[in-house]
Parts: structure tokens; C-alpha cells; sequence
């Protein structure tokens, strides 16, 4: 016992240090690498599902971005929804409906204004040959030559215009009627004769100066007067070949429509116009759906009057 109270206790202490540093580099790589793992899976997903159409417009976008931003195309829509179909209608089917239904809208406008364009252009080939003929007829024609200050014809905006004007010693109908004078039958069956194979439709109108006739205000008027003038200009025209289907209107004008505004009862305010008009001038005068009515004979011998 007493060499066990000599023997020496040993005390072991251990020493401890701190850890080298090793930074947390480890755990940004890490992140990357999971976030890089989730964006592949979710490419790999995207890529399944969608269709080989809008994958081609992908493509296409890339190859060709401000080409397929401008003109439009698959996969150039301004949906942000990932939601298939796209846009503010999630009903339709494939996506970016709203710029494809733009483009059809545009590309139906611009067929449709194309195909007025050549309209009128065929017109006016058709009016300026017309013109050439009247022209032609005219001066080929010594009788008609003889009438020519009393012959206009000119080209408007409805197409050609014919008119047939009074002049002071020379009036186209007996005063205050509608009995056509020889001469005037003469020019209305020469001109009946150049329109007869013309595609375009006719407009006839009858105009008087503005004195007034007789009782007007009661009865019989220029407005009676002028209708019958055309309607009698009508009657020569097609007796000279000219088809009646293809007068779209006879009216009478009286004298609402002066030739010469600042002399109202000159002669040449006394007239018959006939007008070939376009095919614009037709839809605008008389509306694309209008069927000619049958034209009323009105009286062949109206009262006698001052005119």
C-alpha cells in the first residue's frame, strides 16, 4: 500500500487546435450544378411536349429573328403564357392565334385591294378605248362632224361622260317638250351604236336651264320635263343597238345640276349626259347588290310651255 501511494499520477492532456479554413466554395458549385440538373430537365420537358411545328418556328425565330418578328409566323406570337394555345383565347388549339388571325385579316385586305386595283385599271383601259371610238365616230362622221361644239366628251372620276348640250339656233328638243329634233336623233343613235358592246353599265340623265315652266310649282315642271327628255334619249339609244340592260339609271335633274352655274338659263345648262361608268362609280352611285327597275314611260308630248 504505501508503494502504491509513491507511485507518480500522469495526467494526460490533449491539446486541442482549430480547424484549418477551407471556405464555402463547395456549396456555390453545388447550387450551380443543381440549378444547371433542373434547367436541363425542364429544356428536356419543354422539348417533349411540344408540337414539331412550333419547333420549326423556333428554329426559324433564331435563324431569323427580326424577320419573323416583323412578318410575322409560328412561334413569333405575343403570348407570355406557356400554357398551349397561347394568347387571351386559352380555347384555341395552337399557339399565337392573335398575330395569325392579324396576318389573315391583312392578307385578305391586301388581295381584296389588289383585286380593285386591276378593277380599275381595266376600266380605265376600257373607258379611254370607248373615248377613241366616240372620238373617231365623230370626226369620221360628216353629219355628226357638223354637231361636234354640241358633243363633249370627256373622261371623270364615274368614268366617261357624253353630253349631248343646246345650243342658242340649235335646241336638241322642241321648246318646252321632249320630241327629239332630227339631228339630235341622228347623234343619240350614233352614240347608241358605239356603246352597244360595252361592258360597262350606263347612267342617263336629262337637264334643263333654270327659267321656270309655266306652273311648275303645281304641275308639270322641269323635273317632268328633264325625266322625259332622258327617258325619250333612252328610247333612241337602245332603238340604235345599244342594250337595255345595261342602263343602270335614267334620271331627271332639272335643273339642280347646271353647266354653266353663273349663267342658270344659258342653253348649254339644256342637255342630255350619259355617263359609262366604272365599276366603282356603279357600286357607289347604286350599291353592289342593285337591280335596275324597269324605266316608266312618262309622256311623250308634255304640255307647251315657255321653254
Amino acid at each position: 500500500m504505501a508503494d502504491k501511494k509513491l507511485q507518480p499520477i500522469i495526467v494526460k492532456r490533449i491539446k486541442k487546435s482549430a480547424h484549418a479554413p477551407h471556405g464555402g466554395a463547395w456549396k456555390i458549385a453545388y447550387a450551380d450544378f443543381m440549378t444547371a440538373m433542373m434547367a436541363f430537365f425542364l429544356l428536356m420537358w419543354l422539348l417533349g411536349s411540344t408540337s414539331k411545328g412550333d419547333l420549326q418556328g423556333i428554329a426559324n425565330y433564331f435563324n431569323a429573328p427580326l424577320k419573323v418578328a416583323m412578318q410575322g409566323g409560328d412561334g413569333s406570337g405575343n403570348s407570355s403564357s406557356i400554357i398551349p394555345g397561347g394568347g387571351n383565347d386559352l380555347s384555341k388549339v395552337h399557339g399565337q392565334v392573335q398575330r395569325s388571325e392579324s396576318n389573315e385579316k391583312a392578307d385578305r385586305k391586301q388581295s381584296l385591294d389588289a383585286a380593285k386595283a386591276e378593277r380599275a385599271r381595266q376600266d380605265a383601259v376600257r373607258i379611254k378605248s370607248l373615248q377613241a371610238k366616240v372620238d373617231a365616230m365623230i370626226t369620221g362622221n360628216p353629219k355628226l362632224n357638223e354637231y361636234r361644239s354640241q358633243i363633249r366628251v370627256l373622261v371623270t372620276p364615274d368614268g366617261l361622260q357624253i353630253q349631248i348640250v343646246d345650243e342658242q339656233n340649235r335646241p336638241m328638243f322642241d321648246s318646252g317638250s321632249a320630241i327629239v329634233k332630227p339631228y339630235m336623233q341622228d347623234i343619240l343613235r350614233a352614240v347608241g351604236a358605239a356603246l352597244g358592246e360595252t361592258e360597262n353599265r350606263i347612267s342617263l340623265s336629262g337637264h334643263t336651264d333654270a327659267a321656270p315652266y309655266g306652273n311648275g310649282d303645281r304641275g308639270y315642271s322641269n323635273w317632268e320635263l328633264s325625266g322625259d327628255r332622258a327617258n325619250a334619249s333612252r328610247r333612241e339609244l337602245i332603238g340604235a343597238g345599244m342594250p337595255a340592260d345595261k342602263l343602270a339609271r335614267v334620271v331627271g335633274m332639272a335643273d339642280s345640276d347646271l353647266l354653266e352655274p353663273q349663267n342658270p338659263r344659258a342653253p348649254q345648262n339644256r342637255r342630255i349626259t350619259i355617263t359609262v361608268l366604272t365599276r366603282e362609280a356603279e357600286e357607289r352611285l347604286l350599291g353592289k347588290e342593285h337591280t335596275p327597275l324597269p324605266v316608266a314611260e312618262k309622256h311623250d308630248n308634255p304640255p307647251a310651255g315657255t321653254r
